[in-house]
């Protein structure tokens, strides 16, 4: 997720669960072309292990290219964004944009597959509009290109992330008998019970999650929790929760530097602490601050404020991108 999965918050996914992991997209072109922003996006780190690496564009030789600059850092995998939806990518056509050509869909796998020795997946959508749901095609063609295994993420490019996810056709992927590659699904999961029954009435060999986890990382420990033993884990208290915000803090200024680190920081205060009475107060004053120290004692005195409060479960709401990208 552009600008979300950056390695602090991968950190904290991983403690709470998370059994694998990508980085946010890079675009190929941006690689080969040295950008600082896109070379940065190829930091991972042991502890996260499995991660892949996942990369977008339009251009064969520039997909070629980027697969090998990827391959020097040595990810578990590396993965193919033919999903993201959102304008500034489509309209270059990439992520999404390119479920309208899938001649060229082939094309670009294929020439990433040839070009490394990382297995390579793939992250699409069921097709370009309700016209368009070639995904079941889409799936037998990207297995024939070498690639390892597919997520798919229950809507069209023209949806976006409105609607309900359809998890059908997913399903229809998964019980093509020419299918032999892992099928993964996204889309809504957004609680432990939602998964459970998912994974069970689709078939599929594993779920991923986006959105849920922004602000609740805990979710990956609570579906896996539930699909063993049928039973709830306790919501995370404040105790919980701003311990594992200052993690995330203290990665992002490790990772990042002091100054931005605290900027970036910023989007996920309010995440962490939905739903708790009067905090708007609080989370005010937190992206105002401008050291450690400041925010530090703002957390501390949070905890000390909603300590003994239960926060009653609410369905976890999924954030809805509008120029950012969660497949």
């Amino acid at each position: 997720m552009e600008d979300v999965s950056d390695p602090p918050f991968r950190s904290v996914c991983k403690d709470n669960g998370a059994d694998l992991m990508y980085t946010e997209f890079i675009s190929s072109e941006g690689l080969i072309r040295d950008a600082i922003k896109s070379r940065k996006k190829l930091d991972i780190f042991e502890e996260e292990r499995p991660v892949g690496i996942q990369i977008f564009g339009g251009d064969e030789e520039a997909m070629a290219l980027s697969a090998k600059i990827v391959e020097t850092v040595n990810p578990d995998l590396l993965d193919i964004n033919f999903g993201c939806p959102v304008k500034k990518v489509v309209s270059k056509g990439a992520g999404a944009g390119v479920l309208k050509d899938i001649d060229l869909m082939v094309r670009l796998t294929t020439a990433v597959v040839k070009s490394t020795s990382l297995p390579v997946t793939v992250k699409t959508r069921l097709g370009w509009d309700d016209s368009s749901r070639n995904i079941e095609e889409v799936a037998e063609r990207l297995q024939d290109a070498g690639i390892k295994a597919l997520s798919i993420h229950g809507r069209t490019r023209c949806q976006m992330y409105k609607g309900e996810a359809d998890w059908t056709l997913i399903a229809k992927v998964k019980n093509n008998p020419r299918i032999n590659i892992p099928i993964f699904g996204n889309g809504d999961i957004d609680s432990p019970q939602k998964a459970l029954e998912y994974k069970n009435r689709f078939g599929v060999d594993g779920i991923m999650i986006g959105r849920a986890a922004i602000g609740y990382p805990w979710i990956f420990n609570e579906i896996k929790h539930f699909i063993k033993t049928g039973e709830m884990l306790a919501p995370p208290d404040i105790h919980q929760r701003i311990a594992v915000i200052k993690k995330h803090l203290y990665k992002s200024v490790e990772w990042k530097n002091g100054v931005l680190g605290i900027l970036e920081m910023r989007s996920h205060y309010a995440n962490y602490l939905k739903g708790f009475p009067n905090i708007k107060e609080f989370r005010n004053r937190l992206v105002q601050l401008k050291t450690i120290e400041e925010i530090e004692a703002v957390l501390n005195e949070i905890e000390n404020y909603y300590k003994g409060y239960e926060l009653e479960r609410t369905p976890i709401e999924l954030i809805n991108y509008h120029e950012k990208c969660a497949v």
